[in-house]
């Protein structure tokens, strides 16, 4: 079967009646998976939870361990941020391309409550604030600006706040790995069977016949079939969530919905980001949303300082506001010529990241020559440079918007310059599409009826993260766990 080709679909005649059976199974232990898992069995719902991996954790296991929350955490009261409700949801709303208001709001008005959940899980974040421009925080502080909130057109549409939560480890990915462990944890409290190295392969509908590729079952998923090695298996089930990761780790859907990934970049994901979950959901009659879109980025900062630069492209053309979160800086390098972009830094404001992944590429005692090196338009640099620099001086940007507190003329030689050029920059990605839901987690046909007894979470359901221009650092894990707890308490009413 190759990486697009639907799954088999099994008809009811493959469940006999002496065939193992269960309230809710789900499919994928991450941070998803793991919570709808959670809140079935907590909702009294006997629940299989399927990991095809030997261990727990996913693709969430190797995040940055952020959650985007907000509306008046605990958190942001004690460090003085205030938030609310209507202006999360302000913010969500403009940033996202095809804003969903029930999800929104769903997500916005228990944000509060999902945070205190996720602390209930046995951690604390750490009641603290960083207030530079980072990828993640450096250390162990609990609140930081992980998105576009101050960044225009969007701090003229919503006031802004921090809401970028990062569990109270220091590293890029131990946080994330300790909440799977604690979850984990209360999973074996709650009675979940826990089953690693079985996966599905296929769902059982109620009605229909087995299908091939093309064509879609017709009735209520009622079960999976499994497989472990050479083991295979079927589960009846009242309703199945597929919570089974991305497909950024599939070529072929990559080659065919996200072909920017299939260049260069490194790709954030497991083996098992392989759009399995995704065709599952197709399989039986599922819809899909946003498998175009793509997160990719390269970011400059840290340092902050960094952020007063200006970002031109081959023609020596300015093509976004500096201060943006460094996905929606990429995403916009992305539309340039070549997808290519350069940083230009002075000499008072140059630092070199200690990890850089954009690489310098030089330094010029003049601006023409640097315009020459970098083989831009002749003039172009020196008219781009001087009214960058005219207007910083007053602390304006009329072009772009830029933030006065990143704005600072970059007029005193030599001057640096750092490569974005997709294939030269160190760009990381995932995929953002998946199966359309509803705010309860239940799959939709392309009519928009839901598909009974199936349900999908995390990077294989399209929620709110749906545009790499307005993601936030901690969305997928917010919005992973968040709908995956909604799925999970929905499923046991079944």
């Amino acid at each position: 079967m190759s990486g697009t080709d639907l799954p088999e679909v099994l008809d009811s005649t493959h469940l006999a009646p002496d065939t193992e059976s269960c309230d809710v199974v789900v499919i994928g232990f991450g941070i998803a998976g793991g919570s709808a898992a959670l809140e079935a069995a907590r909702s009294g719902a006997h629940v299989v939870l399927l990991e095809r991996a030997a261990v727990h954790g996913g693709t969430s296991a190797m995040s940055g361990g952020a959650f985007y929350l907000g509306g008046g955490t605990a958190v942001q009261r004690a460090t003085g941020h205030e938030d609310s409700v209507e202006a999360m949801v302000d913010y969500l709303t403009a940033v996202s391309c095809e804003p969903d208001p029930a999800k929104i709001r769903a997500y916005c008005e228990d944000s509060v409550e999902h945070f205190d959940w996720l602390e209930s899980l046995g951690f604390e974040f750490e009641r603290s604030y960083y207030d530079k421009k980072a990828v993640i925080q450096p250390g162990t502080e609990g609140l930081m600006y992980t998105g576009n909130e101050k960044v225009w057109p969007f701090i003229e549409r919503a006031i802004p706040a921090p809401r970028g939560h990062k569990v109270p480890v220091a590293g890029d990915t131990e946080g994330t790995r300790l909440v799977m462990d604690l979850l984990r944890d209360r999973l074996a409290e709650a009675g979940v069977d826990v089953r690693y190295e079985t996966g599905a392969n296929a769902l059982v509908v109620s009605t229909g016949s087995t299908t091939t590729e093309g064509s879609t079952g017709t009735g209520d998923v009622v079960g999976v079939q499994w497989r472990r090695f050479a083991e295979t298996g079927v589960i009846r089930a009242k309703a199945v969530i597929l919570a089974a990761g991305g497909f950024v780790m599939n070529k072929d859907m990559v080659a065919k919905f996200t072909p920017h990934l299939a260049e260069k970049p490194f790709v954030l994901g497991t083996t098992y980001d392989d759009g399995l979950g995704i065709r599952l959901g197709e399989s039986v009659g599922g819809a899909t949303a946003f498998m175009e879109e793509a997160f990719i980025t390269a970011p400059f900062y840290p340092p902050s300082r960094l952020v007063t630069g200006l970002l031109v492209n081959r023609e020596g053309r300015r093509f976004v506001a500096e201060d943006s979160y460094h996905a929606r800086t990429s995403a916009h390098v992305m539309d340039q010529p070549g997808h290519a972009a350069y940083l230009i830094v002075d000499s008072e404001h140059i630092e070199h990241p200690v990890f850089p992944l954009a690489p310098f590429i030089d330094g010029w005692e003049t601006v023409e020559e640097m315009e020459a090196g970098l083989e831009l338009p002749t003039g172009s640099l020196v008219a781009t440079l001087a009214a960058y620099n005219e207007n910083a001086a007053r602390g304006e940007d009329p072009d772009f918007h830029k933030q006065p507190e990143w704005l600072a003329p970059q007029d005193t030689g030599p001057w640096g310059a750092f490569d974005l050029t997709l294939g030269r920059a160190l760009y990381a990605g995932f995929t953002m599409g998946g199966l359309v839901t509803d705010v309860d987690g239940q799959v939709r046909r392309a009519d928009g009826t839901p598909i009974a007894g199936l349900y999908a979470a995390g990077a294989c359901a399209s929620n709110i993260a749906q545009d790499a221009k307005g993601y936030a650092s901690g969305t997928q894990l917010g919005e992973g766990s968040f709908f995956g707890r909604r799925a999970g308490r929905h499923a046991a009413t079944r």
